[in-house]
């Protein structure tokens, strides 16, 4: 009820694409140009709709990967049933534009008075808005400690391989990688399962602040897994696909 009231009270604006980003082989970053952004908060997403020339409309939500204060911009993975994905990652080019409205959502945000320790758990693009958290706590020069866990299927398909690779105090970035590996990888290679999760994650008695976005699948397995850990339910936000990851 919340979400769709408060998109009720958001008009749609036209926004300038600045730069389309590649981040691997079916991911592009789009910046944008917003003329009227009311500003937004880590973890957020947006809504963006295309037009056909025949007056069909297509809608999908898309999670915000900018901090707040940074120029907008949304990571977008290309799915071969989708409808909207191909044009926004195969289509679109700078100078073009587009329709959205936001931000939105007010559950699966981080705000530097949170405090953690974080946890940040991500499947795929799940990653997009634990970016923007990260983002966030960097440029707010926030000491909170962080520990992301990041599950790809290839070293290929690792969104943000380059900025995630940065050394960063406080930072821990933990990779693995489910179907396939480079020969001199060391790094671990199972789904996240109880055992990786209790290898990574923190004492549940320093009562930490968890973020997991990914496949709905994955992200229950997660949840569930640090809630058995003693991790206190309120305390473990959850985004599933189909919420933010759009097609």
């Amino acid at each position: 009820m919340e979400r769709a009231a408060l998109r009720g009270r958001l008009s749609w604006q036209i926004a300038g694409v600045d730069e389309l980003v590649d981040e691997t082989a079916r991911v592009k970053t789009i910046v944008l140009d917003v003329a009227d952004w009311p500003g937004h908060r880590a973890g957020q997403h947006l809504d963006v709709r295309l037009t056909a020339e025949d007056g069909y409309r297509a809608e999908r939500e898309y999670s915000i990967a900018s901090a707040p204060g940074e120029q907008v911009a949304i990571t977008v993975e290309r799915l071969d049933d989708g409808e909207v994905s191909p044009y926004l990652t195969d289509e679109l080019r700078a100078g073009d534009a587009l329709e959205l409205r936001g931000p939105l959502g007010g559950y699966f945000v981080w705000d530097a008075e949170d405090g953690g320790p974080l946890l940040l758990v991500a499947g795929g693009s799940g990653i997009v808005p634990l970016r923007s958290i990260l983002r966030h706590r960097t440029r707010n020069g926030n000491d909170v400690p962080v520990r992301l866990l990041y599950s790809s299927r290839s070293l290929e398909d690792v969104i943000y391989r380059a900025e995630l690779d940065e050394p960063r105090e406080g930072v821990e970035v933990i990779h693995t990688l489910t179907r396939t590996q480079p020969p001199e990888w060391t790094g671990h290679t199972r789904r996240v399962d109880a055992d990786l999760l209790a290898s990574v994650a923190w004492p549940a008695e320093e009562d930490p602040l968890a973020f997991v976005c990914g496949p709905t699948s994955f992200v229950e397995t997660v949840a569930a897994g640090l809630v058995e850990r003693g991790y206190r339910p309120e305390r473990v936000k959850t985004e599933r696909f189909g919420a933010t990851g759009g097609k």
